[in-house]
């Protein structure tokens, strides 16, 4: 008898952010590997007679690596269990799901993909921002801190533009070396960021800022994730918000002149 892998996103935190078939899954589920961000209260969905498995990295550290995931997610499917892969946000953004997907399909194992809601928009909902608005932003980057601050070089003057967003998961601790990097492309110094921290949790933490006041932020903690661009400042209702349409308008067009 063969087994199937499962390819879970845990969503950002709230389980009832989880879909109606990842609770389904979560449920029923013979074996659960789970990443160390996956919430305290989407675990305790897991019924107690399921082999549970930590298998998260998180700050540099690690459980176990991941020909070791891969090769669990092989072993137990071919004893014909069903597997949940639960990752937290969704699992094909920053989730290393493609290497797991690659292992699996050289194994020759059935593995289906659930999606789940990511940080970036956790973050936004939280924030009261659209990631997108046909005014200000017709285009949406997902960047990672552990790639986009030095380690691998980035073209960040075809990343950057005026109707961008930057949608910056696990940014790290190093907003200098990011606010130098964006501020080198033409990115002005007014452009409003915001920082969710914990985002759908009992945890959560914002702080609005710009780009040129960045570095000065607080380091909130992990996990966060960092939204840059026109579309941060959109929650004006807040006494936090900084400026307005007028002005993220006006802000455009000096990116505009400056390119």
């Amino acid at each position: 008898m063969s087994g199937k892998v499962y390819l879970v996103g845990a969503g950002p935190g709230d389980p009832e952010l989880l879909t109606v078939k990842a609770l389904r899954l979560l449920r029923s589920a013979d074996v659960m590997l789970h990443d160390e961000l996956v919430a305290p209260k989407v675990l305790a969905l897991i019924p107690p007679t399921t082999r549970v498995h930590n298998v998260g990295k998180r700050c540099g550290q690690k459980r176990i690596t991941q020909e070791e995931i891969n090769r669990l997610l092989v072993a137990y499917t071919n004893q014909g269990l069903a597997v949940v892969r639960l990752k937290g946000g969704d699992p094909l953004i920053f989730g290393r799901a493609g290497e797991e997907m690659e292992a699996l399909r050289k194994a020759g194992i059935e593995f289906e993909v659930v999606p789940g809601v990511t940080a970036a928009s956790a973050a936004a909902a939280a924030a009261r921002l659209p990631l997108t608005d046909r005014r200000l932003a017709s285009k949406l980057v997902f960047l990672t801190g552990h790639r986009c601050c030095g380690k691998v070089p980035t073209d960040w003057h075809g990343v950057v533009s005026p109707d961008t967003t930057l949608a910056v998961h696990m940014p790290g601790e190093d907003y200098g070396g990011l606010v130098a990097e964006l501020s080198a492309a033409g990115l002005s110094g007014e452009t409003p960021c915001v920082v969710v921290s914990h985002a759908a949790s009992p945890e959560e933490q914002i702080h609005r800022t710009t780009l040129e006041k960045l570095p000065q932020a607080p380091q909130l903690p992990a996990p966060a994730l960092l939204i840059i661009g026109a579309v941060a400042a959109a929650d004006r209702g807040t006494p936090e918000s900084t400026g307005n349409l007028d002005s993220m308008q006006a802000a455009i067009g000096e990116f505009a002149l400056k390119g």
